[in-house]
This record gives structure tokens, C-alpha cells and sequence, in this order.
């Protein structure tokens, strides 16, 4: 969704048995849509994450960490919630300015 030049995503889920594999489709879907928005990661500027287990948060946060761009991190909140199936791991909700 668009509104007043930001981009609003619902939240993301990959596919995957590890929360790396899921976290990495995750952030692919986060691209294309941002894309498909006029953004990109360079413009995200908040960023929600839900674990379905806190202890998975170091693996999370290393493909995040090399996904982000270098100076561009946006707000970042991060906790532990029952997400919607039990095979999901993560889920990430993205808010981003639209830059075209």
C-alpha cells in the first residue's frame, strides 16, 4: 500500500526450514516489493520483526546485517510472537519512503 510517498508492506514470510533460509526468502519478497513501491532498502524506515524464538535472533540478524545497506538502517524493533503457522520462524513488516 501507498500513501503520501511512503510505502507500507504487510508482513513478510519465506519459505524455508531454517530461520536463515526463511529470512533470506523473506527479505527477497521485502525486495520486490519495495521495487514494485518506487523504494528500496536505502529508503526503509521502519522495520518490525517477529521471531517465533528470540534464541534464532543471532541468525536473523546476520543475514540483516549483510542485507541492510552500510549506513542505512532504519528503526528497528524485534520480538518473539506466535506467528501464523507453526513451520514460520520469522516475519518482517516494512514501512519505506518511495524515492521515484
Amino acid at each position: 500500500m501507498k500513501h503520501n510517498g511512503v510505502a507500507y508492506l504487510c508482513g513478510q514470510v519465506g519459505t524455508g526450514e531454517m530461520v536463515t533460509e526463511q529470512t533470506i526468502d523473506c527479505l527477497k519478497r521485502v525486495d520486490r516489493l519495495l521495487k514494485e513501491t518506487g523504494s528500496d532498502r536505502e529508503h526503509i524506515l521502519q522495520a518490525i520483526v517477529w521471531l517465533s524464538d528470540m534464541a534464532c535472533f543471532a541468525e536473523m540478524n546476520d543475514i540483516w546485517d549483510a542485507w541492510m545497506p552500510k549506513g542505512h538502517a532504519p528503526a528497528r524493533a524485534c520480538g518473539e510472537a506466535k506467528l501464523a503457522r507453526d513451520v514460520l520462524k520469522v516475519e518482517i513488516i516494512v514501512t519505506a519512503a518511495i524515492n521515484k
